[in-house]
């Protein structure tokens, strides 16, 4: 108990550290080259003209009034060592603050005794007030600047040091201080917070967003394996059964699993492009769409299947709708040779004013399925389907199976 007491003042006084500055506004960022400096930070370069105006004007008035007692009272009140030493107490601090804050508040409350004492002395009047303006400015600046870069339990510490090194200097103006002095740590760590919170937000979006690509990537990871395998699997298979020992057969059919393997690691180089190269780059290939619909057709023909494709009205289409089109009929063909080989499949795809209609059926296989899916290919097909705010049904049919999306094409 004691010790979370202590520590917060042993931070504010000894070990405390401020967070780094936020990131500024290019706006406030001067590029130069000037040897080793890159740019001019012009919050820290106003800060330091702020602190030199502070000074001379403190200084500069201080002395009059030093020289105007002298005058009156034949005494001086002061040496103006002290004036020049104040001086540098009330303007020093605001110099260093977005550098060093806890530094700044450290040699504003270190020199606050000297700074009361010589103000007091050079003040004439008798009614309790012993602050000049130089100070009401720099260390309420000091504090919101400390409060926008430091703990709440440091914060709490630091007003109730101020607290007590006013009462034992000027005691009457304790209430007036208590409030002047939590103005800016409130304010500071308010706006502290706020920023904190933009930064966690981003984050949050930064990393839903990571999650969001991983997913598109294993998505189009499974359509191009699950597809493709499935067709060398099948094809590897069933070419020797058709080529029974025709050599010329069997080279052929050996060069269509070859062409199929490479179009297999081709897709796969451009869906997992994005992620060898560390520069952003991506590739630049076309992803497939409506017009590939037919050579994907093609291709289930050559794995057995009894494959059609029907089209109707314009495939002109928006490449993430061609995309999704394309994956969807490649998932659904897939699907059909792991479970129903040999089937008849028509794929139908057709384009009216407001929608693109896409229809996979297919009816039973002539010999039972050999690949069991896991049922991400499904899920994978919704979600590409939401994302183009369509809907999508898949299946029995009354002869087989089937799968039927309709995408607007005005949203897409």
């Amino acid at each position: 108990m004691i010790s979370a007491l202590v520590r917060p003042i042993q931070l504010a006084l000894l070990t405390g550290k401020a967070d780094s500055p936020p990131p500024r506004s290019r706006f406030l960022r001067f590029p130069v080259r000037l040897g080793p400096i890159r740019h001019i930070d012009l919050v820290r370069v106003g800060a330091v003209l702020l602190a030199w105006w502070v000074c001379v004007v403190t200084a500069n008035e201080m002395l009059h009034l030093n020289r105007a007692i002298r005058v009156e009272t034949g005494v001086w009140p002061v040496t103006d060592l002290s004036v020049y030493v104040t001086a540098l107490a009330l303007s020093a601090p605001i110099a260093i603050c977005d550098r060093w804050p806890m530094g700044a508040w450290r040699l504003a409350i270190l020199m606050l005794p000297q700074t009361v004492s010589t103000v007091s002395a050079l003040n004439p009047r008798d009614d309790g007030f012993s602050y000049p303006l130089a100070l009401v400015v720099m260390y309420p600046l000091v504090l919101y600047v400390v409060a926008r870069r430091q703990e709440r339990g440091v914060l709490v510490a630091i007003w109730l040091i101020s607290l007590a090194v006013i009462a034992m200097l000027d005691s009457p103006t304790l209430p007036q201080a208590a409030i002047i002095l939590a103005a800016p740590l409130l304010i500071g760590y308010n706006i502290r917070g706020r920023k904190s919170t933009a930064v966690e937000l981003a984050q949050v979006s930064q990393a839903q967003a990571v999650l969001e690509e991983r997913s598109r990537i294993a998505r189009e990871l499974h359509d191009v394996v699950a597809h493709h395998m499935s067709v060398i699997a099948i094809q590897a298979e069933a070419v020797p059964l058709q080529a029974r020992g025709d050599a010329e057969r069997l080279e052929r059919g050996l060069a269509e699993i070859r062409a199929l393997s490479l179009e297999a690691i081709a897709e796969l180089r451009q869906v997992l492009g994005v992620l060898r190269d560390g520069e952003g780059r991506t590739d630049t290939a076309p992803q497939p769409g409506l017009d590939r619909l037919e050579e994907l057709v093609a291709n289930a023909r050559g794995a057995g299947l009894r494959a059609t494709l029907e089209r109707g009205g314009s495939m002109r289409v928006a490449p993430a709708v061609g995309l999704s089109v394309y994956r969807i009929v490649q998932e659904s063909l897939s699907n059909v040779m792991r479970h129903a080989p040999g089937a008849r499949v028509t794929v139908r795809v057709t384009r009216t004013p407001v929608e693109l209609r896409v229809r996979v059926s297919n009816g039973p296989g002539v010999r039972p399925g050999t690949q069991a899916g896991a049922g991400h290919g499904l899920i994978g097909m919704r979600e590409r389907v939401a994302m183009l705010n369509g809907t999508l049904e898949a299946g029995p049919s009354a002869y087989g199976f089937k799968v039927e999306a309709r995408i607007p094409l005005e949203a897409a």
